[in-house]
């Protein structure tokens, strides 16, 4: 089994050697991430410049590609050039933070698998929570306890080995709890929001205003949510997501009205 591994916090998170961990054992692992943070770039493609990728040892000594773009172009690059047949399955993440709700179409770690699965590749996003309480700092760079997140991961991917990504299933989107109350695995559908969006104007050292786009957590009270299943539950919660966008709707009369 070929196993291609990016994510949207850039080639040097440790969320990318904690899946090559949790999944190195199932097959043959390439790791291809972006040279620099990417959160938010959602499924962009770069068309108007050259992309370069570098091989990078990273911290436990593993080599990986560094690509000059977005999750996306790592997809592309990594599933149509650098690896020398296409992969079975694409992991994404882990991500530092929830992806929750409607809104992960702006998440670069979902755009890698919205690429993915053009391709008709099968693909897990994994995304971990973090409570700014709870961050340990070293070397100026924040820790993460990726163990129970690697034990979870294992578990799904182990599970689409065995039987296949479920029927009309091309994503997988998986978020660990960071006080998890189980090993279980719940499904729940999305929440409509799990921010609320507002902008702040502010005004810079030479007087000229600017804007900040800001947002509080929100969703914990949508029961039966991913994002109250997560927070409120402590539960590592999956959505199955199919990239399908036709509405499947009957607008024949409407036009013709």
């Amino acid at each position: 089994m070929k196993i291609l591994i990016t994510n949207d916090d850039g080639i040097h998170s440790s969320g990318l050697l904690a899946v090559n961990n949790a999944v190195k054992d199932f097959g043959e692992t390439t790791i291809i991430a972006p040279v620099t943070q990417q959160s938010g770039v959602g499924h962009a493609i770069t068309l108007m410049k050259p992309l370069r990728a570098y091989d990078t040892k990273l911290k436990d000594g593993t080599i990986g590609y560094a690509v000059t773009g977005t999750p996306t172009d790592c997809v592309i690059i990594g599933s149509q050039g650098i690896m020398d047949e296409q992969p079975d399955l694409i992991i994404s993440g882990i991500n530092t933070g929830e992806n929750l709700a409607k809104s992960i179409t702006t998440s670069g770690t979902l755009g890698a698998t919205f690429e993915a699965s053009t391709f008709n590749i099968p693909a897990i996003a994994v995304s971990i929570q973090v409570i700014r309480e709870d961050i340990k700092f070293k070397d100026g760079a924040h820790e993460i306890d990726y163990s129970f997140a690697e034990k979870i991961l294992n578990k799904l991917v182990r599970k689409v080995m065995k039987q296949g990504m479920p029927d009309g299933v091309d994503i997988l989107n998986l978020n660990v709890p960071a006080k998890p109350k189980s090993e279980e695995i719940v499904q729940a559908p999305f929440a409509d929001r799990m921010y609320s969006t507002n902008v702040e104007e502010r005004i810079d050292p030479y007087g000229h205003p600017y804007y900040w786009i800001v947002g509080s957590l929100t969703g914990e009270e949508d029961v039966g949510t991913d994002v109250h299943t997560l927070r409120v539950l402590h539960q590592p919660v999956v959505t199955p997501i199919s990239t399908d966008m036709d509405a499947n709707v009957d607008i024949t009369k409407w036009l013709e009205e």
